[in-house]
């Protein structure tokens, strides 16, 4: 099972908070790249999706407001 949107960002936001604070060792430096680059892909990936369902939804949303 993927991680929430909330448990992802919190996630990304701890490792960017490493790097900010210099807790990453060099050994860790690529693990950590890696996975945030993971993250990010899903976030966006995630945010393509509700858009297109949102654009696709709209139209339909809006005929239903009109005849009302």
């Amino acid at each position: 099972m993927s991680q929430s949107w909330n448990e992802a960002t919190a996630e990304l936001n701890q490792i960017v908070a490493s790097f900010d604070q210099g807790e990453v060792s060099v050994d860790d430096l690529f693990a950590k790249l890696e996975r945030a680059s993971a993250i990010i892909e899903d976030l966006e990936e995630r945010l393509r999706g509700t858009t297109a369902r949102v654009e696709e939804l709209t139209p339909r949303l809006s005929k239903v407001l009109e005849s009302e």
